[in-house]
């Protein structure tokens, strides 16, 4: 699997994000392509430390439960619920979206390990830096494949 860590797979991702358009319409799912990039930003701002969510019991265990089928099996499922902190219904201009998704996914190349702050995730569980990688990279292939690119 290709890691959000190593620069060339990064770049990857980052020329993926570049290649949305205000005319990227989703496969799936109701986001428009700022609200995907708004929702990506928000969902690695976690890893930062920059936001909090709360989760109740049984969510946390039926994250515990999924972790490894989700981060090291297959595609992620289309249409999944997410936290309400990740959802977006913003109005800004998708340039703005994709310069604030690319500075987030740059930061895993360019600090590596260090970027990431917390290591208890409120739905997954326990982090390891590996499991991050894995669900930082899927989130966002996730998402652009939602959009096409």
């Amino acid at each position: 699997m290709s890691s959000i860590y190593n620069k060339t797979d990064n770049a990857k991702i980052i020329a993926r994000i570049h290649s949305l358009t205000p005319e990227s319409k989703a496969i799936w799912g109701k986001m428009n392509a700022a609200q995907m990039c708004k929702h990506c930003t928000l969902a690695s701002d976690l890893a930062f430390g920059k936001i909090d969510i709360k989760i109740n019991f049984l969510m946390k265990l039926l994250g515990k439960i999924l972790k490894k089928k989700v981060l090291y099996g297959g595609e992620m499922g289309k249409s999944s619920p997410t936290a309400k902190e990740f959802i977006s219904t913003t109005n800004e201009a998708l340039e703005k979206t994709k310069l604030e998704f690319i500075a987030n996914i740059s930061r895993f190349a360019t600090e590596g390990k260090t970027a990431i702050t917390v290591m208890d995730h409120p739905f997954w569980g326990k982090m390891t830096y590996e499991d991050w990688d894995a669900l930082m990279w899927k989130h966002a292939d996730h998402h652009l494949r939602q959009f096409g690119v």
